[in-house]
């Protein structure tokens, strides 16, 4: 039997991430942090949706902890907090319909 299926309180953690990349933005926005760090204008345009909707999705993925913001040079960025949601979201894209 594999580890995840023996382990209870693992297979909660992940389920906990599998939520915050539950909803189609927090997931695209995910994707565009794949690529690099980016700004929330940056994002917010690349998926035509409003700034604030981008800020209360990205607030989502920090509090789960998959997205970090720095602030560099009076510019807040954000990045993945853990690379291997590179693999995951390339495997999803490989799981479409």
């Amino acid at each position: 039997m594999n580890s995840l299926a023996a382990n209870q309180q693992r297979a909660e953690s992940l389920a906990e991430v599998v939520k915050a990349l539950g909803h189609p933005m927090r997931l695209r926005i995910v994707a565009m942090l794949c690529d690099g760090d980016q700004r929330v204008i940056g994002m917010a345009r690349g998926m035509d949706r409003p700034q604030s909707a981008v800020s209360q999705q990205l607030r989502i993925l920090r509090m789960s902890g998959l997205v970090s913001a720095v602030k560099t040079g009076g510019e807040l960025r954000y990045t993945l907090a853990e690379p291997r949601l590179k693999d995951l979201v390339n495997c999803l894209q490989g799981c479409s319909r």
